[in-house]
């Protein structure tokens, strides 16, 4: 048998990239189980050996959190499973968490040196997080970062999505003491309540979250910042030093046609959440209601949309169709989640536009007038812009469709907070290398300032203010 750590450098630059072993569409597609089986020993140690560890390794740069990533890589490769888990855990908390649900190819793998190679690919670093993080669960390893002595400093972190984690997470880490405010009964955010099982499976979240906690990080559950308690009462009555706001971006768009008001048209907020954190797929253990629809139409084509539809599948769909009035090229969803929609049998119907739903007397939904486009010239952002074709309108059959055009920032905690600046879209402003907002000792970071991006991004915004945060409680 083949040693990797035997091998020549030339000899590991002929490593072909090893693929992890996913379950069978038609098997899968029946269940919640995740779908991505993860890498052996021996397959993440040939992979992290096709590393060339670059001399000025492009990859960490081009990673929000800035893993050391080559470092890590080789530890695998030299079997120090437990240096390379405190190697990644340095810098993020979410490590199996991002190596499932961030988009490694247009970020850290984007700028791998092996894959800009002509004929090769890039090394699969998303999917060697995800090893190693897994192989850390499996052995019940735990963070081993050493807490410095208490600084005294309290700091109040207002959601637990994935910002709210990484800033809580290296705050305590500085010594500072970190209580996390959290709406829902369960720690996670987005990671929770938006991405299905068979995507993330919520132990994996749990065993973030635990890890969080043993850094002494304590969380308070069913605390609704901005209804319960407010900013204000955090830093003056409860005498908190500094607030960090991650509450995210969950007040969902609609498309503002007829019919929205029908039985059977969801957002996919709603129908994700009730779905995968009151858990509706495991009825009547879980008493959630949801309709389960025998056609269903979702609407877009991001990655919340190939969720949606991946969701209806498993619940019992006949049919499920992706309505997109662009292209398959204009699809904003991972090119992944698109893949594996398909090999479970989603239908997509591109260039498509719905006009109107279409209801019965009782007011249930029975289907969506749609019309055929054609893209045009490129709008403000460069896009091509979808035009309407004359004539081309047909009727698609639903009896559940699930509205996915992105999010927008709930007031909830905004119109009841003096002093934060907002912009057009309702986000707070807020320094974007230090997260700083215009209220004096409040932060902000995810998609509450970004608008609705990536996990691994917000985790980076929560990065940058645990360091502004951090010298600012240092001054005072």
């Amino acid at each position: 048998m083949i040693n990797v750590k035997d091998l020549t450098k030339k000899e590991r630059r002929q490593i072909p990239r090893q693929e992890m072993t996913e379950r069978h569409p038609k098997q899968r597609a029946k269940y919640f189980d995740e779908v991505t089986l993860g890498y052996s020993l021996k397959e993440a140690q040939f992979e992290a050996a096709r590393c060339i560890q670059c001399k000025d390794p492009t990859c960490i740069k081009g990673c929000p959190v800035s893993i050391n990533i080559p470092g890590f890589l080789e530890m695998i490769v030299e079997d120090n499973l437990n240096d390379a888990i405190d190697k990644v855990w340095e810098a993020t908390a979410l490590p199996a968490v991002c190596g499932r649900v961030c988009p490694q190819e247009i970020q850290c793998e984007e700028v791998c040196i092996v894959g800009l190679k002509k004929g090769t690919e890039p090394v699969g670093i998303g999917n060697l997080e995800m090893f190693i993080a897994d192989w850390a669960r499996a052995n019940n390893v735990k963070n081993s970062a050493e807490i410095p002595p208490s600084t005294g400093k309290k700091v109040a972190v207002v959601g637990s999505g994935p910002a709210g984690i990484a800033v809580a997470g290296d705050l305590a880490k500085k010594g500072h003491e970190v209580t996390i405010f959290e709406a829902f009964h369960k720690a996670g955010g987005v990671l929770l309540y938006g991405i299905p099982e068979f995507r993330l499976a919520k132990n994996v979240v749990a065993y973030e979250i635990e890890q969080l906690e043993s850094l002494g990080v304590k969380i308070e559950y069913n605390s609704v910042v901005g209804r319960t308690i407010d900013v204000d009462e955090l830093l003056e009555e409860m005498d908190y030093d500094a607030v960090f706001i991650g509450v995210g971006a969950g007040l969902p768009n609609f498309l503002g046609i007829p019919g929205e008001d029908l039985n059977g048209v969801f957002s996919a907020n709603e129908y994700l959440t009730r779905a995968n954190l009151m858990r509706a797929f495991e009825f009547p253990k879980y008493d959630t209601p949801i309709i389960p629809g025998k056609n269903v139409a979702v609407l877009g084509a991001g990655n919340v949309a190939m969720d949606s539809a991946r969701t209806a599948l498993r619940l019992g769909a006949k049919s499920v169709k992706i309505v997109y009035r662009r292209t398959r090229v204009e699809s904003p969803s991972r090119h992944i989640e698109l893949h594996h929609a398909e090999q479970e049998g989603v239908e997509f119907e591109f260039l498509t536009s719905p006009l109107e739903f279409i209801g019965s007397a009782n007011g249930k939904l029975t289907g969506i007038n749609c019309e055929k486009m054609k893209l045009g010239e490129p709008d403000e952002d460069g896009r091509r812009r979808p035009v309407p074709i004359k004539d081309s309108q047909f009727f698609i059959d639903c009896d559940l469709a699930i509205i996915s055009i992105g999010t927008t920032a709930n007031p909830l905690l905004t119109n009841v907070t003096d002093g934060l600046e907002l912009n057009e879209w309702g986000n707070i402003k807020a320094d974007p290398k230090t997260g700083k907002t215009t209220k004096n000792a409040v932060w902000a970071g995810g998609d509450i300032t970004l608008g609705q991006a990536t996990v691994i991004l917000a985790m980076g915004t929560g990065r940058d203010a645990a360091k502004s945060i951090d010298e600012y409680l240092r001054r005072i």
